[in-house]
């Protein structure tokens, strides 16, 4: 009797629910896959990256190349966030094209043929396609076509935007307060950081904890490097950096930083060469003006050449006779 009491408590009114809740419950979910079930297998990485990827936007380039391109012809393939990148050569020959072969190359590495790549034979036009999706910055480089023994190929240079600073240096002086400008045209980087160089390795700037910089921007795609009472050893080298989501660009920036006297060394040298001139004029001048105020004096001077003149003479003179009387005693 307990035992039917027992049966007759686990079907009665509101158990049944109970009961089919707590097998639903530790029933496995077909749709994840049984971990035991050696046939079970997650999706394949190109398909979870597609999936994954979907709502990327595109980015086709196409490059033109014929049998008498003698250099490679390139272009850039610019790229802020992972997209999905179409790239397509298009070569041209006045030959049957049925023996040529087109290869695929990143950074002069061969790339593996899958089903990314499409290529298509129409009369002496040979047109080839790749297909991929950039999603990190190992994927960023130069991607090229090369067709047939003479290797005549088209390259993709894909990178991120380019920064764009000042390029000849700044020139300030100490004491005073300058500002370094990065650009990026047409681009929205995530961040900006400025960095100066030494010797060894670039140091970050930090703005807040330094009240001798100020970094600002009035746009998200440029930004400003105040540097305020200059001195001697501020000059060098700042890079700007700006990040993107597939990478990073920099860009130079040469600072000089002048005291006060250096640009009045000119002009010092220029003023010691003019006094040193009139100095010899006044002194040619006093000279010339003695002279004709004193006549005597030039007398004398030349009566003193007159007498030191004969007296060298007579010296002259005087030696060969003696030695005559001393041949003659002989």
């Amino acid at each position: 009797m307990r035992s039917h009491t027992g049966l007759r408590a686990l079907v009665a009114p509101g158990y049944p629910l109970l009961l089919l809740c707590l097998l639903a419950a530790t029933r496995p979910d077909p749709a994840e896959g049984d971990p035991t079930d050696p046939t079970f297998t997650s999706l394949p990485v190109r398909e979870e990256m597609m999936a994954k990827y979907s709502n990327l936007s595109l980015k086709s380039c196409n490059i033109s190349v014929t049998e008498k391109s003698n250099v490679s012809v390139e272009e850039n393939v610019i790229l802020e966030k992972p997209s999905h990148v179409e790239l397509k050569c298009v070569y041209t020959a006045t030959k049957d094209l049925n023996l040529m072969n087109v290869t695929w190359k990143k950074d002069d590495e061969p790339l593996e043929t899958t089903g990314d790549f499409n290529t298509t034979k129409m009369g002496n036009t040979l047109t080839s396609q790749y297909r991929f999706i950039v999603f990190n910055s190992k994927q960023l480089g130069k991607y090229s076509c090369v067709f047939g023994e003479k290797e005549l190929r088209g390259t993709f240079n894909i990178h991120v935007p380019k920064a764009h600073g000042k390029k000849k240096s700044l020139i300030a002086y100490v004491g005073d307060s300058t500002v370094l400008k990065c650009v990026c045209q047409d681009c929205l980087p995530l961040n900006w950081t400025w960095y100066m160089g030494n010797e060894t390795a670039q140091v970050p700037i930090d703005a807040h904890s330094n009240e001798k910089y100020i970094i600002n921007g009035s746009h998200a795609n440029e930004t400003r490097l105040k540097i305020k009472h200059l001195l001697e050893e501020d000059g060098g080298s700042y890079w700007c950096r700006a990040t993107f989501q597939l990478g990073e660009s920099e860009e130079k920036n040469e600072l000089v930083v002048l005291s006060f006297l250096v640009p009045l060394k000119p002009f010092l040298a220029i003023l010691a060469e003019v006094i040193l001139l009139v100095a010899i004029i006044l002194l040619c001048e006093v000279y010339t003006h003695k002279k004709k105020n004193d006549p005597d004096a030039g007398k004398e001077f030349e009566q003193i050449e007159q007498l030191k003149s004969d007296d060298s003479n007579g010296i002259e003179n005087n030696v060969p006779r003696y030695r005559k009387t001393d041949s003659a005693d002989q």
